[in-house]
């Protein structure tokens, strides 16, 4: 199967093909501002307590961190919205990937900044078989330190390409980082993808990987 950086590192080069010197010049400066914000030192990091949370998944029922972890490991993400196209290609690798997570004790949960009708809309189109949860107004995230402001010329041209503001019901601009974590049944992270650049994901074979040598 081809890796998931394979098909990032496609369209991030079709990008730089074909978007103008304008947009570039806009998000490369975007992810500068994200590295300088001071997010990647603020986030949680390996060793330390995963913080609790309660969400309703898309039809409304809740889901407790707490209660997986008695289940096993979970495997939490964070994707920007379903606008994102390096989103929705690490959403399909990562449902592909689901059953070896299964096989290694552990549970997938993805989270998103976007309203749930908007987080139903993607489950639906993407057919994802693991919990997704609507994180209104960043709560959760700004509670593993992974929440930043988009630079405002970013903000302007997402509100203008697919308008920003009604994916997520606020004028906030603020997205998490595009973050993975382990976490084990105490609670503790015991791995963590941490990255200023969207186009960088955990590699969900890696994940298996770390979850088998970690049984």
């Amino acid at each position: 199967m081809e890796s998931l950086k394979s098909k990032l590192e496609e369209k991030k080069a079709d990008f730089e093909l074909n978007a103008n010197n304008h947009i570039k010049t806009v998000f490369k400066a975007g992810i500068a501002s994200v590295r300088e914000s001071g997010v990647l030192d603020k986030a949680k990091k390996v060793g330390e307590i995963a913080p609790d949370f309660e969400l309703n998944n898309a039809l409304g029922k809740p889901v407790v961190l707490s209660d997986y972890l008695k289940k096993g490991k979970v495997v939490l993400t964070w994707y920007r919205g379903g606008w994102c196209p390096y989103c929705n290609m690490t959403l399909q690798q990562l449902q592909r990937e689901v059953p070896g997570f299964n096989a290694n004790g552990a549970s997938l949960i993805a989270l998103t900044p976007e309203l749930p009708d908007k987080s139903m809309s993607t489950v639906e189109k993407q057919n994802l078989q693991f919990e997704v949860l609507s994180d209104v107004g960043n709560e959760i995230a700004r509670s593993y330190g992974i929440v930043f402001k988009l630079a405002d010329d970013v903000a302007e041209i997402y509100d203008a390409s697919f308008g920003m503001r009604t994916y997520n019901g606020d004028d906030s601009y603020e997205l998490p980082l595009a973050a993975t974590y382990i976490i084990n049944e105490d609670g503790k992270i015991i791995y963590a993808f941490l990255d200023a650049d969207h186009r960088k994901r955990a590699e969900p074979s890696d994940l298996t990987a770390f979850l088998k040598e970690n049984l």
